[in-house]
């Protein structure tokens, strides 16, 4: 069975710098242009948009900006988005992975709320190097 957070040796089919909130749309509609290309339906398509909304929203008010980057699997059977910042990291991820926690007075249900729309996510942060969320979908 293919591991929906394995790594892709292919080169990235888009990648997007992240600064404003045009950017965020950007990724979202690249996403969700790859993915109805690839037959998926429109809830599929939205669901998986949204979670890369909210990751890319998080780069941009927690990290400063940072890039998404877009990939299919080796075996095309996954499409996989991978955002990076180099802000401040989060120094519990466990902890601002649960619902209702938040540091700029949102809902806190961003990244908890990704995960449940993907099939993979992943988060790898520290304090002071930045934050990395892996996400796919099963195409």
């Amino acid at each position: 069975m293919p591991d929906p957070n394995e790594t892709s040796s292919r080169p990235a089919v888009a990648e997007i710098t992240l600064a404003t909130s045009r950017d965020v749309v950007a990724a979202r509609q690249a996403v969700a242009r790859i993915l109805k290309e690839r037959g998926l339906s429109a809830v599929r398509i939205t669901r998986f948009a949204t979670a890369v909304s909210e990751i890319t929203r998080n780069a941009i008010v927690h990290g400063g900006g940072g890039k998404i980057s877009i990939y299919l699997d080796d075996r095309s059977e996954y499409l996989r988005v991978e955002c990076r910042d180099e802000g401040p990291g989060i120094e519990n991820v466990t902890l601002a992975m649960s619902d209702g926690y938040t540091t700029a007075g949102g809902l806190g249900r961003g990244l908890g709320g990704a995960k449940r729309l993907s099939h993979g996510f992943e988060v790898r942060s520290a304090p002071g190097k930045g934050t990395t969320v892996s996400m796919s979908v099963k195409l």
